[in-house]
């Protein structure tokens, strides 16, 4: 059974990387609201905000990662949206395959796709002057965790790609998750805030990961803010994964 499951996966992913490769509009358009955020912060807004930091290009990275990856996940959405319109499901279903393979291509794919969108994105930094001596260990940390974090922004597009009543309901979940950095310590330091709106910054998922790459990045001591970081992730992936198949499982029963 594990065998056909590993088998099915791939086939069907390289299915649905296809369509992604025959279709890269879709990454450009997730690259280019980061990138206009990164190019509108550094070059308009960078001078007067104040973070301690040398380069502010530097200090707001991590955040335009993440909203990166919010951007992206919509997509998933949108393409679990469409093949279940499209009536594929229903085709895959009388085929001898394994059920779950057919959510983990999706995955999988929404995780190539949103490591191309993050390459994009850093090139850009880099262009506009972002440095880091960062060395290999920080730079796989790094990438782990934002492994980690498209993992379980997937598993929540998984849902409303499979339970949302339009195309536009399917990819409207992802606002919030594009919107949740700029409460955090993605672009200002949280110290600056107001009370109430420090609080939200400092006790959602946001801001540990934000802080965590901006000391890896910054070859600094990460601290209690890489396993809160993970915490939120794992978090969040596990109840994800279990609301996204219990709608898997009411859709194909």
């Amino acid at each position: 059974m594990t065998t056909y499951f590993f088998g099915d996966t791939r086939a069907l992913t390289g299915r649905t990387l296809r369509h992604v490769t025959r279709s890269m509009d879709t990454i450009i358009t997730t690259v280019l609201t980061p990138v206009a955020m990164m190019l509108m912060f550094v070059y308009v807004f960078g001078g007067a905000i104040r973070t301690g930091s040398d380069s502010y290009v530097n200090y707001m990275l991590p955040g335009i990662l993440l909203i990166t990856i919010a951007s992206g996940i919509s997509y998933t959405a949108y393409r679990l949206f469409t093949d279940m319109q499209s009536g594929i499901f229903e085709r895959f279903q009388s085929l001898p395959i394994a059920r779950s393979s057919v959510l983990w291509a999706h995955v999988l794919t929404s995780l190539a796709a949103n490591l191309i969108s993050l390459v994009i994105v850093v090139g850009v930094a880099l262009l506009m002057g972002f440095r880091t001596g960062a060395g290999v260990r920080a730079w796989l940390a790094v990438a782990g965790i934002l492994l980690l974090f498209t993992l379980a922004l997937t598993w929540i597009a998984v849902i409303p790609g499979l339970s949302a009543a339009s195309v536009e309901g399917a990819g409207a979940f992802a606002y919030p998750l594009i919107f949740l950095p700029f409460i955090s310590s993605a672009f200002v330091p949280t110290q600056t805030m107001p009370g109430p709106v420090r609080a939200f910054a400092e006790h959602q998922p946001v801001t540990p990961i934000v802080n965590t790459i901006r000391d890896l990045f910054a070859q600094r001591p990460v601290g209690d803010d890489i396993w809160i970081a993970l915490a939120w992730c794992v978090g969040i992936l596990v109840v994800a994964y279990v609301f996204a198949m219990a709608a898997y499982r009411r859709k194909i029963s």
